[in-house]
């Protein structure tokens, strides 16, 4: 596994960084010891960094994952859409608190979409420097789906680290293309932001061409860690082995293949419909303002993801 030092944060993380939504109520849903199982294989093969949020639940999964692994070394970013000060410190509080810690390596204003945005959040964006100063949290970040904000934040000395959308498709970029998110990426990676990407495969959506899916963000010198979400020991071991450059286990392949997968859509959809007008087999309709899937029209292609303002659709 490689490891890169994360901007100027002193932090060396592991080149894959386990995306920590996919075992959790979100989305798999796993029993705490089964999750906790495929995180601390992920922890005892290499990987020394997850990414987590107060919103995904997942605390307890990684508490018990660090337990179960020999890997006690393991940098923990989290994240909150709180916005005030007290809010920011409470959340911060309960991911301590619930993960067994008395410090977080980093720690994230959740998607932020826009400089006017970044504004709207500066009594919590003074919680974490403060955070920071008194030895609570290692870094302060911001996670965006948005090229304005990680233009934005290339000047504000005060954020250390950066998590952006990125994937060769562009798929979940707000306002604008994946050009334009690389040219920001770059920006921010040369004036000393850490730089850790997310949704490689675009949600899923791109699984069927995953190869070169991976090899977009792994050839990319911006990058430094590129978090991946994996719900399964087969995933960590394919994950693993691409990240280390080594061949696939076919029976793993197989096994991934023959999985039965699904259209998911998170809990924050908002109903704009978008995903419904789109898709030609009419297998998404909006009911009580929150898009459902009809599981025997739908084809998994996709390409609802695509129109979904609030990136909510993933196959899982």
């Amino acid at each position: 596994m490689e490891y890169v030092r994360l901007g100027k944060t002193g932090l060396v993380v592991s080149k894959l960084c386990f995306g920590g939504l996919t075992v959790g109520p979100l989305q798999a849903n796993l029993d705490i010891e089964e999750g906790a199982k495929v995180i601390a294989t992920a922890f005892d093969m290499g990987v020394n960094f997850i990414d987590t949020a107060k919103l995904y639940k997942t605390y307890p999964y990684i508490k018990r994952a660090i337990e179960l692994s020999k890997n006690k070394n393991i940098i923990i970013s989290s994240k909150s859409y709180d916005y005030t000060y007290e809010g920011m410190r409470e959340s911060v509080q309960e991911a301590l608190e619930e993960l067994g810690l008395k410090k977080l390596s980093i720690f994230c204003l959740h998607e932020q979409e826009s400089r006017l945005t970044l504004k709207g959040h500066s009594e919590a964006l003074r919680y974490l420097i403060d955070a920071k100063k008194c030895g609570i949290i290692d870094a302060v970040g911001v996670s965006t789906h948005a090229v304005e904000v990680v233009e934005a934040i290339c000047t504000m000395e005060e954020i250390d680290v950066i998590h952006p959308i990125v994937n060769i498709k562009g798929l979940g970029i707000i306002d604008g293309s994946i050009d334009d998110m690389l040219k920001a990426v770059e920006k921010a990676n040369k004036s000393g932001k850490g730089i850790y990407s997310m949704k490689p495969l675009g949600g899923g959506n791109l699984m069927s061409n995953s190869t070169e899916c991976f090899s977009f963000v792994l050839n990319n010198p911006n990058i430094h860690s590129i978090a991946v979400g994996m719900q399964s020991l087969e995933e960590v071991y394919t994950n693993i082995s691409i990240f280390e450059g080594r061949t696939i286990d076919e029976d793993i392949l197989t096994k991934l293949k023959n999985r039965k997968r699904r259209l998911h859509i998170d809990s924050w959809c908002k109903g704009c419909g978008e995903c419904e007008k789109k898709c030609k087999n009419k297998a998404i309709k909006v009911v009580n303002n929150k898009a459902k899937v009809d599981e025997d029209k739908c084809v998994l292609c996709g390409y609802c993801s695509a129109y979904c303002p609030e990136f909510c659709i993933k196959i899982v």
